[in-house]
């Protein structure tokens, strides 16, 4: 006999479980998908558009994406006051420089710039923007929302910034629910082709202004870029 009671075997396997389970991570890599896409969309742009010279935004932020994946690679589950940092810093580029293309393209069709004299390259050229901000601004749901997803991962606060059907909806018992970086995406989405909170509600001061945000940036480049190709289209 070892003298081992199988009970509190028992109650230390149970426990061991439960602690694993506390922590609701969820993959760095789509999240990374997107910055690399983002990059991608920006060196496409025409240089008038476009922050900087064209290698500029996408290195920095190519940088500050290898930082986050060597400081918590695969699984975001580490909270850490400088990763925390160099995402918040990354998402202020991405932020920033995908204002800045939509303020130089409103620029530019107002009082007319090349990239504005064919449909083909404004369409495009509108296109890569409006889609650039639908995905810094899904990041910056993603980072900001209750601490940032690391945080998420170990704790949910009772009040999140952006309410969820899952939060919303008590019938669907989702106590341990976390919404992933997906979830921001659909968000910056639908905010951006609906011009309005469809099923994500904003509670935070900060994120009813971001949306709003969002919001006039993307009716400002969906209405002029619509109204001037039909105008060179005609």
């Amino acid at each position: 006999m070892s003298g081992e009671n199988p009970s509190d075997t028992g109650r230390t396997r149970s426990r061991e479980p439960g602690r694993r389970s506390a922590v609701h991570t969820e993959s760095r890599w789509p999240m990374a998908a997107a910055v690399l896409a983002s990059a991608v969309l920006t060196l496409l742009l025409p240089d008038d558009l476009r922050l900087g010279p064209r290698w500029a935004v996408p290195l920095a932020e190519g940088l500050l994406l290898v930082v986050l994946i060597s400081g918590d690679p695969g699984r975001i589950s580490r909270r850490s006051t400088a990763l925390r940092a160099v995402a918040v810093v990354m998402v202020v580029v991405l932020v920033g420089s995908a204002i800045w293309s939509t303020v130089q393209l409103i620029d530019d069709l107002i009082h007319g710039g090349h990239e504005t004299s064919s449909a083909n390259a404004l369409l495009l050229a509108g296109g890569s923007v409006w889609a650039s901000t639908v995905l810094a601004f899904s990041l910056l749901y993603f980072e900001l929302d209750s601490g940032g997803p690391a945080a998420r991962a170990h704790h949910m606060p009772p009040t999140p910034a952006l309410a969820f059907p899952q939060h919303l909806s008590p019938e669907l018992n989702a106590t341990h629910w976390r919404p992933h970086y997906v979830d921001y995406l659909y968000l910056g989405f639908t905010n951006s082709t609906a011009l309005s909170p469809t099923d994500v509600m904003p509670l935070a001061p900060w994120a009813k202004s971001v949306m709003t945000i969002q919001s006039i940036l993307s009716l400002m480049i969906l209405g002029l870029v619509v109204a001037r190709a039909v105008n060179v289209l005609a």
